[in-house]
């Protein structure tokens, strides 16, 4: 699908990141559509997987939210059975946003949003180190959040 994007569907994937409460009229009008094929067009790209979901991005800091941790987990044993459940668990918190395999030593990566420190030590005495496929965690706490984005670079990539 990527080889069959056209400028149009370039303009309004990088309008929607920005801005998903735009209307289908106002994006038409700034990509230079009219509002059917431009409706066609988002459909398209809703259908193609391409456009997932449109959300609210939320500011976890005036939530109350105030620690981000990246904490990287290694499994004590890398059985079909251990990668399953240990990614079926971490499905199940919602502190954790953010979940990847990762290489090198360690077998994932965690992004944690707690509300304080106490919450994510907490968070991590009894949910993640409870959890037996785990052999060890490391935790390095974020300080300052210097770009926080979730645009894609599609000027550069497509």
């Amino acid at each position: 699908m990527l080889e069959e994007l056209q400028k149009y569907d370039k303009a309004i994937l990088k309008l929607l990141q920005s801005d998903c409460s735009l209307s289908v009229a106002d994006i038409a009008r700034q990509v230079g559509l009219s509002t059917s094929p431009c409706w066609r067009r988002i459909s398209q790209l809703e259908q193609a997987g391409i456009i997932r979901k449109r959300v609210a991005v939320l500011d976890h800091a005036r939530l109350g939210m105030e620690v981000v941790a990246f904490v990287t987990v290694r499994l004590s044993q890398h059985g079909r059975g251990n990668l399953e459940q240990f990614e079926a668990e971490i499905r199940r918190f919602p502190e954790v946003i953010e979940c990847y395999t990762v290489t090198g030593d360690t077998d994932y990566m965690l992004k944690i949003v707690t509300r304080d420190i106490r919450h994510f030590e907490a968070f991590l005495r009894n949910n993640l180190m409870v959890m037996p496929m785990i052999r060890e965690t490391h935790s390095t706490i974020a300080v300052t959040e210097i770009k926080d984005t979730t645009e894609l670079p599609l000027e550069t990539q497509l």
